[in-house]
């Protein structure tokens, strides 16, 4: 075969030819190594597999190592055979062809001159050589089927294994020592198989080479450093000397096949074949836990915005924020709100080490131009994350919730490694869903001072003190205390000297319902205080509710009460739809009395009859709302007569001990909170 000839391949349809073109990195070996995967697999020459990638990860590992340029790979597959070349870009001497030139030396570490670098080519291949183009220069090899026209005794001579020729059993790697190393696999069933799968990879290659010793060193980048993942033989020295192999790893990973072992053409491309199977498994392992670990952070988030959503108190949504962060995701953690002057406050601070906390709140509460302070001003302007420097080293986000900056949160490194991208990423969501939560405890905390506010508004501050009349009060407001209810309770002074008492129930909750109490409230104060008869005052009522009351509707319970001789109280009792009271004789029982009339507007025209009810000394009317007897338990509601029953017991008692007693016997009926308002008027005469 002359020095310019190419080896002779067959054409037509039987041929299968592929070429590509590969970056010089540390990929490419293993890109080739797929390309002559696949042209093997087309023309049914699979037996040829382990010899024919063994020689292209030396061929292109060399390329990639010494030319430092794109690669051309050529692979050529006919019925008998395969060839592949390898040829680079990078500019050189030109030398003499070299064509199947044969290893004369007794030691497979002595080669001939010419041929040194490739000693697995010219031990495997049933032929190779090199060509020399204007562009570049390139390396080929062949390999054919045993028993081929092309493999006969020439072929043999030419590979160097003709009789009478034969290599020392040790001087290079079989095919059958090759293809057992690529059948090394990690055990499926074991529950961390990568340092046994190392282990049985790093001492098969070790072996082959005559290694001394070896290591396989992995960083996960988890913060703990590379680590020994599989050991063999002794400790390998240090120096040039060692053959260095990475591993072809995406970060965080990294790491590195270590081999001391004396230097041989093979070695190399035996120990990049082993790394990058271990690369492979290391990358599948690098996937399954980065999987693993976003499915924690996923479900850490979803717990967190839990745990937020569950608080809507402000000043608890601010201290559990830091309980959350510290120490998953830092050393400590301390939140900062800003006031209507955008000056910083400490809300709340954690520590992993409590007996440090104090320090910290020190090193917080600090100023000046490089301290934690100015940098959280800066993180709180900027909206933007800023890093914080010694002793407390960490960074700040912002907390931003509907546009509104509320202040920071400042969170520290941990103590062995500096946050990695997927846990400053998780930091910046906790910061958005706190900031969330905190503004939403803020937005609460306002609806629910104002609708205090407006709920007391509706209510006397103070019931008014008569001698000889007891009045007593208890009001519950609904579970959901941000919400006004429509309950209300009153005690008004009558022209002629004596009270009017009044109990009542507007339909609905919320502002509308309390814009109708508070209307309802001040006619009947109008009314009253113009001297105007109940009778008339309840049908004034009713127009009012009907032509403003936007359709709620009233129940309302009046009752004017004023002394008369021998120290009795006589009632006028009116009832406009509302529950009937309860009277409780001082010398024990009790009972329910009035005459129930229409609900205030409803309709156009009501009924109200009068009822006139003397109390003797120590009787008392126990007037209520529907909170009282609708309250339930399940099913069961508290109803009027286990009111009446609950009453009973407490004749004889004083207003102040009537109301509160009812109440609490009301609120432990069941364990919910209220769904609806509980109002209690109790009315007693305390002459004696």
């Amino acid at each position: 075969m002359s020095a310019e000839t190419r080896p002779a391949t067959a054409g037509g349809p039987d041929g299968h030819v592929r070429r590509v073109r590969l970056p010089a990195d540390r990929r490419t070996p293993a890109a080739a190594r797929a390309l002559v995967r696949s042209v093997l697999t087309e023309a049914q020459l699979d037996e040829l597999l382990n010899e024919a990638l063994l020689l292209t990860t030396e061929l292109t590992t060399n390329a990639v190592e010494h030319a430092g340029t794109e690669l051309d790979i050529e692979v050529t597959a006919d019925e008998i055979g395969l060839t592949v070349t390898v040829s680079d870009f990078a500019s050189g001497p030109v030398e003499e062809l070299i064509v199947g030139v044969r290893n004369e030396a007794d030691e497979i570490t002595e080669v001939a001159e010419r041929g040194r670098g490739l000693l697995l080519v010219d031990h495997f291949a049933s032929r190779w050589g090199t060509t020399y183009l204007p562009t570049g220069k390139g390396v080929w090899f062949r390999l054919d089927r045993s028993g081929s026209v092309d493999a006969g005794p020439d072929a043999a001579a030419a590979h160097g294994t003709a009789s009478g020729d034969a290599r020392p059993a040790n001087s290079a790697p079989s095919a059958a020592a090759v293809s057992e190393l690529m059948k090394i696999s990690p055990d499926a069933y074991a529950d961390d198989p990568l340092p046994d799968f190392a282990t049985n990879l790093l001492s098969g290659v070790a072996e082959m080479v005559g290694a001394a010793g070896g290591l396989i060193r992995l960083d996960r980048g988890d913060g703990t450093g590379p680590q020994v993942l599989a050991r063999y033989g002794r400790q390998p020295r240090t120096g040039n000397e060692l053959l260095h192999v990475p591993l072809t790893v995406h970060r965080p990973y990294a790491g590195e096949l270590e081999l001391d072992a004396a230097p041989s053409a093979y070695a190399r491309p035996l120990a990049v074949l082993a790394a990058e199977r271990l690369s492979l498994h290391l990358e599948n392992d690098r996937l399954r836990r980065a999987d693993v670990r976003r499915q924690a952070w996923l479900t850490f988030l979803a717990e967190a915005s839990e745990l937020l959503a569950q608080s809507l108190d402000v000043e608890l949504t601010m201290a559990l924020v830091p309980q959350l962060v510290v120490p998953r995701l830092g050393q400590w953690c301390a939140v900062h709100t800003t006031d209507e002057w955008g000056r910083l406050r400490l809300a709340a601070a954690s520590h992993a080490d409590e007996s440090v906390l104090p320090q910290l709140h020190k090193v917080l509460a600090e100023t000046g131009p490089d301290s934690v302070q100015a940098r959280l001003r800066e993180a709180s302007r900027s909206a933007a994350q800023v890093p914080l420097g010694g002793p407390m080293e960490g960074f700040a986000v912002p907390l931003i919730a509907r546009g509104q900056r509320l202040g920071t949160l400042a969170v520290g490194r941990h103590q062995r490694h500096r946050h990695d991208p997927d846990e400053v990423a998780v930091l910046e969501d906790v910061a958005r869903r706190a900031a969330l939560a905190i503004e939403n405890a803020r937005i609460h905390a306002e609806r629910r001072r104002v609708a205090q506010t407006l709920q007391q508004s509706l209510l006397p501050p103070v019931l008014p003190v008569v001698e000889g009349i007891g009045f007593a009060a208890e009001y519950v407001p609904t579970g959901g205390d941000a919400d006004v209810g429509g309950d209300f309770y009153d005690v008004v002074p009558l022209p002629d000297g004596r009270w009017l008492v009044v109990i009542g129930d507007v339909s609905g909750k919320g502002v509308q319902a309390a814009a109708v109490t508070g209307l309802v409230r001040d006619v009947i104060r109008v009314l009253v205080g113009d001297g105007k008869p109940l009778p008339e005052v309840l049908t004034r009522l009713n127009e009012t509710l009907v032509e403003r009351g936007g359709g709620r509707y009233c129940t309302l319970a009046l009752a004017a009460v004023g002394p008369v001789d021998g120290g009795r109280l006589d009632v006028s009792l009116h009832l406009a739809g509302h529950d009937r009271p309860v009277l409780l004789r001082g010398g024990g029982g009790g009972g329910f009395v009035g005459t129930g009339g229409t609900a205030l507007g409803l309709l156009d025209r009501i009924s109200t009859p009068t009822a006139e009810v003397p109390l003797a000394p120590g009787d008392a009317l126990v007037f209520y709302t529907d909170g009282v007897t609708e309250r339930r338990r399940g099913r069961e509601l508290f109803g009027t007569e286990r009111l009446r029953e609950a009453a009973a017991p407490l004749a004889g008692y004083s207003a102040d001990v009537v109301a509160a007693r009812l109440r609490a016997t009301a609120l432990g009926f069941s364990v919910e909170a209220p769904r609806d308002d509980i109002a209690i008027l109790v009315l007693r005469n305390e002459a004696t």
